[in-house]
């Protein structure tokens, strides 16, 4: 096996490494130079879409179509999106791998999972005027500049909200760059333009010039920390200085007389310069160190490094991680470097070997813990193993060893060696994937299709596995050519015994792909129906969602499909979903009630209920203050009413007749009496007119109305109390009989206060005992006249209680009753 630090270069006091990751990338006749070529982070995919300010090759009489090729990094096609909506000016990558096109226009597309699916929104500001000339991206967000140098600021890509920052002067902008927001003082995003001799930082509330010498400035970049900030100048200088442009950490003279293509940096340490095929890398203190290449070379920038393709290359260049250098370093003594040539002794069978062990007895826990971080950095196997070997060795002879970071970086290096490989193509470093986290890991997987390595990893590392056959389910039924029958048939038998399954998504798929029947046969198989519903109603298929709706009980889910159906359909056919529907007919009333009359009227229309549009006609007749209004409303409850037999129609029939009489009577007494009867019952009408003194009026509207005899005079009987029309209750008196008994006059009066009048119906209580009758008396202050209803039931016992009970005036014909009857005695 080659040596580790064959490819290492010293630049300056530190080592870099040119790691090849995949060659043969790229067909022979493509002319990547023609090209703009952008990264995912992390070792993702790779856009390319042709230069449009470069001549292309004469191929005859082939129309050159345009489009956006997605390669992984070791040349593999992904996708290849067709292009037609204009020059594009921005191409660029979010974190999440999801490719980023601007538009001439102003115009933004979104691709998600790497397919040809979409998300648009315009940038706005002026943009389809002015146009947009170029873009710089971070993970998060991206800045366009303007032809006018306005800048549009969109600084998330999930909830975009272009955002205009301040105005720049309006001059030539030589170069460009972004600070992310997270990484500036005023935590907002700063824009560095080079314009005419110096630097402009723009944010949303100003444009300052930093009033820098030596410009212009050709190229400017920034720093992953964004701590640092690279300047080309004209005339071949590059300057490395501080974000704040304080202080100078370098200068490099590159010597070279055309500015390079691109400049970026590779970490935080060093600044790459690229041309064609010549790269030159920047180190500290301006040592530096060039690298050639056979064809056009593109630098693809990341986290910890720095991607190097070429049409035959693709390459990782990236500072030696200490870990790796303190165990390969030519001439290290580290413990870590003595416990692998321990291990490289012990397999040669060399007592070295041990020596090797006592010589770093006490930092064998360090040299382990280094040798598994080494592990994790390097690309090789061979190397990953003999280092996971050196660790597992030293960790054998320690006493006391937790081996949870062995077997997470052994685990890590399973999953990372799994990905690598040129069919996946993501050759993504330790320190990616730990930013990266394995769960996005796993979904860049499913976006390139490979299913069945995202299910082993995932089973691998205990995730769900749920996402990985939802969306094999849903590329299934787009793209499949088999029969709809066959589609389903395959997608259910592979999905069927999965829990948590959700197949309203693969339904959703298939309907977005026109196969409606496609998509209701999945449907059956989706279990909540929370989710059947919502994509039932979007496919046009009304009564199946209502019948869904009401099958899972939920009363609120009805409710909304109810509120769509009706919003969609015309009446009738609302009103026919609903007939055979009982539960939904009466969700529909109970809504309808107080809120929407005019559909309750047409709802009981269409069932035939006519007593129940009757009822709510009398209901509606209630709530107006015209008498005419109230007549119209009662005699169409009657109409509706007038052709149906059977008996609870014809009393309601009846009693809205009635009603429309008692209207006219009430508009007659107010019109006459210059009161207001309007809206009364009609035992209260009769009561205020007793009141009132009306007695006349009131029993000729009960003659009219046929009021029972008792409420008749019940309610004469109240009026009159209410009048204080004694009098009146004295004539009352004088009659043989009352249809309620005397004992109510008896007990109104009485509470009224008069308790001579009241003493009148007391004798014509004959139905009451001589007790209850002395007490009525002795209500009435007349104890006299209780001692003699006592005497005729000869009650000596009553009349010695009702002693204690009488006055002075009274105590002494009360005591001669009791004597007179002692002395018969």
């Amino acid at each position: 096996m080659s040596n580790p630090i064959a490819d290492w270069e010293k630049v300056g006091d530190r080592f870099y490494r040119k790691v090849k990751l995949y060659d043969a990338v790229f067909d022979e006749d493509l002319e990547l130079e023609n090209y703009t070529v952008t990264g995912a982070p992390c070792g993702g995919a790779i856009a390319l879409y042709r230069d449009e300010n470069k001549l292309q090759n004469y191929r005859g009489n082939a129309v050159a179509k345009a489009s956006i090729d997605v390669y992984s990094c070791s040349g593999r096609s992904i996708r290849r999106i067709n292009w037609d909506k204009g020059s594009i000016r921005g191409l660029g990558w979010s974190e999440d791998e999801r490719l980023l096109v601007i538009t001439e226009d102003g115009i933004v597309r979104c691709y998600n999972d790497l397919q040809d699916d979409f998300t648009q929104f315009s940038l706005g500001f002026g943009a389809e005027v002015h146009k947009v000339k170029a873009c710089r991206f971070w993970p998060s967000g991206f800045v366009a500049i303007l032809s006018n140098n306005h800048l549009v600021l969109v600084a998330s890509y999930h909830e975009p909200r272009p955002k205009l920052l301040a105005v720049p002067p309006e001059a030539e902008v030589h170069s460009w760059t972004v600070i992310p927001h997270q990484y500036t003082l005023s935590r907002s995003v700063e824009v560095l333009l080079a314009i005419g001799q110096t630097v402009y930082v723009v944010d949303s509330s100003e444009a300052e010039d930093r009033v820098l010498p030596n410009g212009p400035f050709n190229h400017i970049s920034v720093s992953p920390n964004g701590l640092y900030v690279t300047l080309y100048t004209e005339d071949g200088m590059v300057w490395v200085i501080t974000s704040d442009f304080q202080t100078k950490i370098g200068e490099y003279e590159s010597k070279a007389k055309t500015p390079p293509n691109d400049v970026q940096w590779c970490g935080n340490d060093a600044v790459l310069l690229a041309w064609e095929d010549e790269v030159h890398l920047i180190g500290p203190n301006g040592a530096s160190l060039r690298y050639y290449f056979d064809g056009w070379v593109h630098l693809l920038p990341d986290v910890d490094g720095v991607r190097l393709l070429t049409s035959d290359v693709c390459e990782f260049l990236q500072k030696v991680p200490d870990c790796t250098e303190q165990v390969f370093k030519f001439g290290s003594n580290s413990p870590a470097s003595v416990l692998l040539d321990a291990v490289d002794q012990l397999e040669k069978k060399s007592p070295k070997a041990d020596e090797n062990i006592r010589l770093i007895r006490s930092n064998l826990p360090d040299a382990v813990g280094t040798c598994v971080q080494a592990a994790g950095q390097e690309f090789s196997g061979y190397w990953q193993k003999q280092l996971l070997k050196a660790a597992s060795f030293g960790k054998s002879i320690l006493d006391l060893y937790s081996s949870d970071d062995f077997v997470d970086m052994c685990e890590t290096l399973r999953i990372v060696n799994a990905v690598r490989d040129y069919k996946i193509g993501l050759p993504i470093s330790y320190d990616q994937y730990r930013r990266l986290t394995s769960e996005k890991l796993v979904q860049r997987l499913i976006n390139r299709h490979e299913y069945l390595l995202a299910i082993r990893l995932s089973e691998y590392l205990r995730l769900s596995t749920n996402k990985i056959y939802v969306h094999w389910a849903s590329q299934k039924v787009r793209i499949s050519t088999e029969d709809e029958d066959t589609i389903c048939s395959t997608v259910v038998s592979k999905l069927n015994n999965k829990t948590g399954i959700s197949f309203e998504i693969i339904a959703r798929a298939a309907h977005d792909e026109g196969r409606s029947h496609l998509a209701t046969q999945l449907l059956n198989h989706e279990t909540r129906a929370g989710k059947q519903v919502p994509l039932l109603l979007a496919m046009e298929e009304p009564e199946i969602a209502l019948d869904k709706a009401l099958e899972s009980g939920d009363t609120d889910l009805v409710f909304f499909v109810l509120l769509q159906l009706k919003k969609k359909l015309p009446l009738a056919s609302f009103f026919r979903l609903l007939s055979n529907r009982p539960v939904a007919t009466a969700i529909v009333e109970a809504s309808a009630q107080g809120q929407d009359q005019d559909l309750l009227k047409d709802l009981y229309y269409q069932d035939d209920r006519r007593l129940d549009g009757a009822n709510l006609l009398f209901s509606e007749a209630l709530n107006q203050t015209a008498s005419q209004t109230k007549v119209d409303k009662l005699k169409l409850a009657v109409k509706l009413l007038g052709d149906s037999k059977d008996a609870a129609s014809t009393l309601h029939s009846r009693f809205y007749a009635e009603a429309q009489a008692l209207v006219r009577v009430q508009a007659s007494l107010d019109h006459d009496l210059d009161a207001h009867y309007a809206g009364l019952s009609l035992n209260e009408t009769l009561l205020r007119l007793v009141k009132s003194g009306y007695g006349k009026r009131a029993a000729k509207i009960q003659s009219d109305f046929k009021v029972p005899e008792k409420t008749w005079w019940w309610v004469r009987l109240r009026g009159l109390v209410a009048a204080r029309a004694f009098g009146e209750i004295e004539e009352v008196s004088k009659q043989r009989r009352s249809p309620i008994g005397w004992e109510p006059f008896y007990n109104e009066v009485l509470s009224a206060g008069n308790q001579k009048v009241a003493g009148l119906f007391v004798p014509k209580c004959t139905g009451l005992t001589a007790q209850e009758r002395s007490e009525m008396w002795v209500k009435c202050g007349m104890v006299v006249k209780a001692g003699e209803e006592l005497v005729k039931v000869k009650d000596v016992n009553g009349l010695e209680e009702l002693r204690e009970k009488a006055g002075a005036q009274d105590l002494t014909e009360i005591q001669r009753m009791i004597a007179q009857f002692r002395s018969r005695r």
